[in-house]
């Protein structure tokens, strides 16, 4: 299971759920003012997302099979999301999109041939 770092609960809603789609299927912390660990998932694909320091550093990449990258595309083009206007590139393995959330983390959606 991919663990992202984020560093502000509002912000990773607004690109995962918002943007990306995602659902946010439960959320934990140990008490109150206490860093969030929660799970998003979307169409079979699950991430943890942490506030905590020692679970994950920022920067890191997933790279996720999908299967109709252009229908993809076009949804989170239809958002007109301010902060990321993702293409879509043909690679020698098939056609990938990459995201970028506000921590760094990336995402390569790929439709391979």
């Amino acid at each position: 299971m991919p663990i992202f770092r984020i560093f502000s609960v509002e912000k990773a809603k607004e690109f995962y759920c918002g943007f990306l789609g995602f659902h946010l299927d439960w959320e934990h912390r140990f008490g109150e003012n206490f860093p969030l660990y929660c799970q998003v998932s979307r169409d079979g694909m699950a991430l943890h997302l942490s506030e905590h320091s020692g679970d994950a550093s920022p920067g890191a990449k997933a790279f996720v099979r999908v299967a109709n990258i252009r229908a993809y595309h076009a949804e989170l083009s239809g958002k007109d999301y301010r902060y990321m206007k993702p293409g879509v590139e043909e690679a020698p393995w098939g056609l990938e999109m990459t995201v970028t959330d506000p921590f760094s983390n990336r995402i390569a959606f790929c439709e391979q041939r």
